[in-house]
């Protein structure tokens, strides 16, 4: 039975979608300015506003894009990667950067004896309304508040034991780390935590290739898939995202 109350999953990038519908805003107004002829080709004010049409127009897509995948298509998209594990349902899961629990709550379901813990910063610019009161609401909504736990904490510095994990999961987090070096020290702490013949599953919009090759440096197999959609999107967006996932398991005892 589907719960009564949708869970709250937030929207991705709260201030970039803002800031995108403000400048799809402004193209229209310029649009609708020359439509009206308060502009024509040859005027001074075309090197402005011819500009900012197809900046509008561009920026209204991705900002619509932006809010359905937060709004609808990452929750449809969820199953789809999770089924990239083969589940026994007895495993410890980790989050890195569960937000609101989108990942973490899906692989709670997959859980009959396993746990499913998340970690997250909370960074209310990274995803509206982040706060681990939500988390643990949206557990609850969708029945796995007694498999789910959430932890404040760092990607960059994981405050649980070596091998203290059988999955590890981050979706649509560790690009926030802005600084290339500290990203690796979250791929690398990810790595740390994964136990022998665990499995790892990162979902991003960025550095796919150098989670899978951080991976692979910390002595894991790991792979970067991105699809065809993906490539069109990156190059539609000059490369600002590059959408894709790495799966990825660690050796197991000899």
């Amino acid at each position: 039975m589907k719960p009564t109350v949708a869970p709250n999953h937030g929207i991705d990038a709260p201030i970039a979608v803002r800031n995108l519908f403000i400048v799809a805003a402004l193209g229209v107004i310029a649009l609708i300015a020359r439509l009206l002829g308060v502009w024509s080709r040859g005027d001074p004010i075309a090197l402005i506003g011819r500009p900012l049409i197809a900046a509008g127009l561009g920026s209204g897509a991705m900002g619509a894009w932006m809010l359905y995948d937060s709004k609808i298509g990452k929750a449809r998209e969820r199953e789809d990667y999770l089924d990239k594990i083969a589940w026994r349902g007895d495993e410890r899961v980790l989050d890195v950067g569960c937000g609101l629990g989108l990942f973490l709550i899906g692989a709670a379901k997959r859980l009959s004896t396993g746990r499913a813990v998340g970690i997250d910063k909370w960074q209310q610019e990274d995803l509206s309304d982040n706060n681990a009161a939500g988390t643990l609401n949206n557990a609850t909504i969708e029945g796995v508040a007694d498999k789910v736990e959430v932890h404040t904490g760092d990607a960059r510095a994981l405050p649980f034991d070596d091998a203290s994990f059988d999955v590890v999961l981050s979706s649509m987090a560790l690009h926030n780390i802005y600084n290339a070096g500290e990203r690796q020290t979250a791929v690398r702490e990810i790595a740390r935590v994964l136990t022998a013949g665990g499995r790892v599953l990162i979902v991003d919009v960025r550095h796919i290739r150098q989670y899978a090759a951080t991976l692979r440096e910390a002595g894991l197999e790991a792979r970067s898939v991105q699809g065809i959609a993906s490539y069109l999107l990156s190059v539609i967006t000059f490369g600002s995202i590059q959408f894709g996932y790495v799966i990825g398991s660690k050796a197991g005892p000899s």
